[in-house]
């Protein structure tokens, strides 16, 4: 091969290269309409469905997710990433860890009270996604758990345990609490007062919130 040779091999990389950039764009926006579609229209669409309300044809939406299951993972993916970078941020923030704790329960509750439809589409695949977000997410909430523990627990092993319990109950709790019909359900800033008086002052904080309005 001389100088004057085309690059035949590079010509056939860059297209490649562009090709993926171009895929994962589509991806993206095609996550993004899902996800509004969710939202507006419930968790459970069928494909149909779904395609018409993204504003596309199913074929298209199998070409970039194979199935609903694929789709559904996408955007459970991109919707779980969102907020376990918003937890890890709440996380290593400036002042007491408890401000910190309550700030995440905020981020978790609020987030379901934004779209109920899109939570629900998102927990109904419960897989590696889940499971890897649910750790994040107890790593976040280990981080000021540690400073309380402090000399108490050198290893972080109580850090770790008392985090993933934490985030047992605050998911439950929620789920159960957007599971309610509106007309009696608690506010998201009732809820989220509620959740952080519970672990932080066990029983008595539902008479002391109620009869107070005493968030600490």
């Amino acid at each position: 091969m001389t100088s004057d040779t085309p690059d035949l091999l590079g010509d056939a990389d860059g297209r490649s290269t562009r090709w993926d950039a171009h895929r994962q764009r589509r991806r993206a926006q095609l996550c993004t309409a899902a996800r509004k579609a969710v939202h507006r229209l419930g968790p459970d669409l069928s494909m149909d469905e779904m395609a018409a309300a993204m504003g596309t044809s199913k074929s298209i939406v199998y070409r970039y997710f194979t199935d609903k299951s694929g789709l559904q993972a996408a955007v459970g993916q991109a919707v779980l990433d969102e907020i376990a970078d918003a937890l890890a941020q709440a996380s290593r923030q400036q002042g007491p860890a408890q401000d910190r704790m309550r700030a995440m329960i905020e981020i978790y509750v609020s987030t379901l009270a934004q779209s109920p439809n899109v939570y629900r589409f998102v927990i109904a695949q419960q897989g590696a996604s889940m499971s890897s977000f649910l750790s994040t997410v107890a790593e976040a909430v280990a981080v000021p758990l540690r400073e309380i523990l402090g000399d108490a627990d050198p290893d972080g092993r109580l850090a770790a345990l008392w985090a993933n319990g934490m985030v047992g109950f605050v998911r439950g709790a929620s789920e159960d609490w957007i599971d309610t019909p509106p007309a009696h359900r608690l506010s998201t800033t009732e809820m989220v007062e509620l959740l952080a008086g519970w672990l932080w002052r066990g029983a008595t904080a539902v008479s002391r919130i109620r009869t107070t309005g005493a968030t600490s």
